[in-house]
């Protein structure tokens, strides 16, 4: 499956399907310091005379500058540190345990972020995609391929994309202002 993001900006914006149909969105209030993301999830509208999306709360991240970030998430509350645990050099790695009880690793290279089996098959099962300008090869919003095996935790995977994706950017930010900080 492949959900397509209204922005590069993962803390504001919109997941559509193949189909155009809305089925998550983000939210962040501009804030200093700490934020919190709000991810909606679409609800189901049983009333085909009423055309309105209606929105329920999937998931929130509690960002913070010093120290773990704060997930919660169907009821439940954890560090980042505890849930998303860092792995390799740079904390490029982060792993989780899905409901499957299956291990899985989000590796943050330098312009994607990949989601793979954390075992000796190592298979990917999520990838990001920037956006392209289309000026080599067609035009492209950004997005995220999703492989039908891990469907049943989409909404978690949703979740730990927008932290390893947020993370992603701010290392990405992070080495481009040194280097032009570096070259004055």
């Amino acid at each position: 499956m492949r959900l397509t993001l209204s922005s590069e900006s993962v803390r504001n914006t919109i997941v559509t399907n193949e189909d155009g149909q809305v089925l998550y969105k983000t939210s962040t209030p501009f804030s200093i310091g700490h934020g919190t993301t709000t991810i909606h999830k679409i609800r189901p509208n049983s009333d085909p005379s009423d055309m309105r999306d209606y929105f329920d709360v999937m998931g929130e991240i509690e960002w913070h500058l010093f120290g773990s970030s704060t997930f919660r998430i169907n009821g439940q509350q954890m560090d980042s540190n505890d849930f998303l645990p860092r792995h390799g050099v740079m904390g490029r790695k982060r792993t989780f345990t899905g409901p499957d009880g299956r291990p899985y690793r989000w590796d943050m290279d330098f312009r994607v972020v990949v989601l793979s089996l954390d075992d000796d098959s190592r298979a990917e099962v999520t990838r990001s995609h920037r956006s392209t300008l289309g000026i080599i090869g067609p035009k492209q919003q950004a997005c995220l391929d999703v492989h039908p095996d891990v469907m049943h935790m989409l909404d978690l995977i949703v979740l730990t994309f927008v932290y390893v994706e947020k993370l992603r950017m701010d290392k990405e930010r992070a080495a481009r202002n040194s280097g032009i900080a570096g070259g004055s």
